[in-house]
């Protein structure tokens, strides 16, 4: 999500002194930064406005699913999705929107896309030509990791191959052509939300930049004198965890891996591109819905960890919101985490000397015993062919590790303050709606009639370009991705120019290239919940003499939510209780969905949604089940306001499940309840 250049970010008036003066007593800060975007272009070039103005020092921008999964807003995919997580980008006008009034030669910008990126780019390039922006000076990132899409975060579209191949066309033309830009940002960020231990966080991330690397090298788009001014561009983005001396430990591994990687197996001798370069989000999958105010110490200490050591010192950070894990925070909420920055910069001393963990007989052995477990996991990855190659493997183990660490906080064993001890609380005037963050919700929530409205905008941008230049530049495009020897980027940004949408380019690309389904990695799932789910086991049995069979749960993500967290461990659990778990991924249409339940004669229908969507896609999913015949109660899980909650139960669900229902015993002992009395006709 955020990138790690060397060069100055832009600053607004009046802090760029401040840094100089600062960097005279000591280091310079790192580049400042929220994760920010969303309803539209125009509303998120605001936003970006006012964080700036508020002393932040880079942009790093969200865009929502329907523009990282390729579609358009008035795509039936994208329904009840568009500007929920991010900014929609869907063409030039839109990127235009987004940076009006901002300076692209003196900012650094960071995209998180993946599957997407070379189009982002492409119209960043092309924004930037049609302003008298030279591409040789334009600073950033674009995400542009697929690896942790297939594993964690679902927003992928074309098989790895091919993702692969859009990948080393990014770097082969940035080479070149914008030389300060960071093509790919190895995400292990995503990793360790999925469950990956550091160890595995480790080895996975950079056994996907050695698959990236190896593929370049093996191109030849790339010359041999160019690689490593290649490997030198490589960045990463990386989470901190609560165990703070452990993240520190397991950034200095990450330093010390990624130094042996490029000098033993690239032949990198110049040490500047051998430095590991990395931006951080602090761990989101800590935060709690149950007393969140205690996200706010659990963030400070997260951020100690990638900054205590000044030889692994994170070059960018962006830090969550308090209240993420109950909705979209607020610009307010947004500033609380900026000034949590800016007071460790500017008003500690932390930044006054060198590295505070050298010497520390405690860090050295942690730092050596993570090092040299990742280099065997690693070792192991490379053995199965490489990231890429491995990703059904790789999956399942995470799935694996993140069901053991979901058990340990279900039993107690992994402590978690107001969640599963000292769970006793006053009522918190944050979540009051006093004013303090200028709105009676404690989140921000997007205008529905924005979707109409972008909808209608990408109907008249079509109508105002040059159709028979756009079927051209198209036809260009699908001519290139079938040449493995051609580069896609040229193509790409002419078709940025000539009016293209982020949905054409897509679909172009899934013509010659194919979509792609990721596994699921629950089959390889242990949950580990032996004691805890015996008694639900013994129920499942006696349902299933009963009525002639175990119950079954189809467990589905509507829409273009691809966290599926939270599902594959309901579908573990369930399985392990006993269960008969129908679970055929992410990105399902509410007509899939509603069609597995009948053909699957399902007793429980469980739609996960972490999007923001669950108003626009629970009541379509509901009623197909209905149209088919299927009468299954239906649950649903997801980051729901309490008031979203009684509307969805008004329309007939069951039972609403968040963040704060961490036992999955008890979930799986409720839906045991919900599938008997389904069977039985009474439900």
């Amino acid at each position: 999500m955020v990138q790690s250049s060397e060069r100055r970010s832009h600053m607004p008036e009046g802090h760029e002194l401040h840094e100089r003066d600062r960097g005279q007593e000591g280091d310079r800060p790192w580049v400042m930064r929220t994760y920010s975007g969303h309803t539209s272009a125009a509303a998120s070039n605001s936003l970006y406005r006012t964080n700036l103005a508020k002393g932040q020092t880079g942009l790093s921008i969200a865009f929502d699913l329907p523009t990282q999964t390729g579609y358009d807003p008035d795509a039936p995919e994208a329904a009840g999705e568009v500007g929920k997580v991010g900014v929609p980008v869907a063409h030039l006008g839109h990127m235009a929107q987004l940076f009006d009034g901002l300076p692209l030669g003196e900012m650094n910008t960071s995209m998180t896309i993946n599957a997407t990126a070379a189009w982002l780019l492409g119209l960043y390039v092309a924004h930037a030509e049609n302003t008298g922006v030279a591409p040789a000076v334009l600073q950033g990132t674009t995400q542009n990791d697929i690896v942790k899409e297939y594993l964690s975060r679902g927003t992928y579209i074309f098989p790895p191959g091919p993702s692969r191949r859009l990948i080393v066309d990014t770097i082969a033309y940035t080479i070149r052509a914008v030389p300060k830009w960071n093509p790919i940002n190895v995400c292990s960020y995503h990793l360790q939300e999925a469950g990956a231990t550091p160890e595995q966080e480790l080895s996975y991330a950079l056994a996907t930049a050695i698959g990236v690397l190896d593929a370049v090298r093996e191109s030849g788009k790339v010359a041999a004198d160019e690689l490593p001014a290649v490997v030198g561009r490589i960045s990463f983005f990386v989470n901190a965890g609560i165990r703070f001396v452990e993240e520190s430990c397991k950034m200095r591994a990450f330093t010390r891996l990624w130094d042996r990687i490029c000098a033993e197996r690239y032949g990198v001798e110049d040490e500047k591109l051998r430095r590991f370069r990395y931006g951080v989000q602090v761990n989101s999958l800590g935060l709690t819905e149950a007393q969140p105010e205690n996200n706010v110490p659990r963030i400070v200490l997260e951020t100690l960890g990638v900054t205590l050591s000044r030889s692994a010192r994170a070059r960018a950070i962006q830090l969550p919101a308090w209240n993420e894990a109950l909705g979209l925070p607020r610009p307010w909420d947004q500033q609380w985490s900026l000034r949590i920055q800016q007071i460790l910069a500017y008003e500690t001393d932390l930044l006054e000397y060198g590295d505070l963990l050298d010497g520390s007989a405690v860090v050295e052995k942690k730092t050596s015993d993570l090092a040299e477990a990742a280099w065997a996991e690693l070792s192991d990855v490379l053995e199965l062919g490489g990231a890429f190659e491995a990703v059904d493997e790789l999956k399942a183990r995470l799935v694996a590790s993140q069901a053991e660490r979901v058990r340990r906080i279900e039993t107690g064993e992994l402590k978690v303050v107001g969640v599963n001890c000292f769970t006793e609380s006053e009522p918190s005037p944050l979540l009051a709606g006093d004013g303090a963050g200028g709105s009676a919700s404690s989140v921000l929530k997007v205008d529905p009639a924005e979707e109409a409205a972008l909808r209608a905008d990408v109907a008249r941008w079509r109508r105002h370009r040059d159709g028979r230049a756009v079927t051209r530049a198209l036809d260009e495009l699908r001519r290139v991705g079938g040449d493995e020897r051609a580069n896609v980027m040229p193509a790409t940004i002419a078709l940025a120019h000539v009016g293209g949408t982020t949905g054409e380019w897509a679909t172009a690309l899934r013509e010659v290239f194919g979509e792609y389904r990721a596994p699921t990695g629950v089959s390889g799932g242990v949950g580990h919940r032996g004691r805890e789910l015996a008694p639900a086991r013994a129920r499942a049995r006696t349902v299933a003499e009963r009525f002639g069979g175990p119950p079954r749960l189809l467990v589905a993500k509507p829409g273009l939510d691809g966290h599926s967290n939270g599902a594959e461990q309901i579908a573990v659990a369930a399985r392990d209780a006993g269960f008969e778990v129908v679970y055929q991924g992410i990105r399902l249409t509410p007509a899939q969905i509603a069609t597995a339940a009948r053909d699957e004669d399902v007793d429980v229908v469980g739609i996960s949604i972490l999007s923001g969507s669950h108003l626009e896609l629970v009541p379509e999913v509901i009623d197909r089940l209905r149209a088919e015949g299927v009468d299954a109660p239906v649950v649903v899980g997801g980051i729901i306001p309490p008031e979203d909650a009684d509307v969805l139960r008004d329309k007939g669900v069951a039972a609403v499940y968040t963040p704060k229902d961490f036992e999955l015993t008890r979930i799986v002992d409720h839906l045991l309840d919900l599938a008997e009395r389904h069977r039985a006709g009474t439900g």
